[in-house]
């Protein structure tokens, strides 16, 4: 993906053992462009990429999701990652994203991000 970058990683070393993989940052790279308030799915970023799927996705999330903002990144019924509710929802109030009410799940149909070609970027 052109135009998403962290800094992360230097594609041309391919000696260094703790390199992360393409696929991984350019994951980490949709999910800093995510932003406050809203949430975007495993499958939305499997499919902003144009490749991989959720579960590609959740592996990435769980070796390298510590770099970025982690609980903006949800399950397709909208629930927080799992083992992390608690946490998410405090992020998620403190963000003022939507949620279902009743509900620790974020309301998707408000709080869905567009992805990287709408976020008003240049390069998006």
């Amino acid at each position: 993906m052109t135009g998403l970058s962290t800094g992360v990683r230097d594609a041309g070393d391919v000696s260094d053992p703790h390199a992360i993989p393409d696929f991984a940052a350019d994951v980490l790279d949709v999910l800093d462009r995510v932003p406050p308030g809203q949430v975007v799915t495993y499958g939305d970023v499997a499919e902003f990429l144009g490749r991989g799927g959720p579960r590609q996705v959740g592996a990435v999330m769980a070796t390298w999701g510590g770099a970025v903002a982690w609980w903006r990144v949800v399950k397709a019924d909208g629930s927080p990652p799992p083992g992390h509710e608690d946490e998410a929802l405090r992020r998620y109030l403190a963000e003022g994203t939507p949620l279902r009410p009743g509900t620790r799940r974020v309301d998707l149909s408000l709080a869905r991000w567009a992805g990287p070609a709408t976020s008003g970027t240049a390069d998006g």
